[in-house]
């Protein structure tokens, strides 16, 4: 049996200050159907803003869609994020199989996208973040 084709999709990393605001963020993008999935991760980041070396907590968020929304979720993240220059990062990338299914059922706005699947299918299990 061939390997499916790889499906496309893209990547986008960001911080927020705390886990309530990136909970909040990841929430409202996902409401949006701009991400299918938003994992959160706590980092210490240290960086130059305003001719100052800083050192800040924050929450960084790894947001998986689809190539088709990455301006949309461009211009979302502008809107919502509580940062003046939020970090927007993004590549894109590839998965194989039924990861890459769900990510793509999972988008409403993608092509061909819709709402996931029905959780409880035997032999299905949710996909990992």
């Amino acid at each position: 049996m061939a390997d499916p084709a790889p499906i496309p999709l893209s990547l986008v990393l960001t911080t927020e200050a705390d886990r309530e605001r990136a909970e909040a963020l990841a929430l409202a993008l996902l409401q949006r159907g701009l991400v299918a999935c938003a994992s959160l991760h706590p980092v210490v980041s240290h960086y130059r803003w305003q001719g100052r070396l800083e050192r800040s907590e924050e929450v960084q968020l790894l947001l998986k869609t689809n190539p088709d929304n990455l301006e949309p979720l461009r211009r979302s993240l502008a809107e919502l994020h509580s940062y003046d220059t939020p970090e927007w990062i993004h590549w894109q990338a590839s998965s194989d199989g039924a990861y890459g299914r769900w990510l793509l059922e999972a988008l409403p706005l993608s092509p061909g996208g819709g709402p996931p699947a029905p959780a409880g299918t035997p032999g299905d299990a949710d996909p990992a973040g």
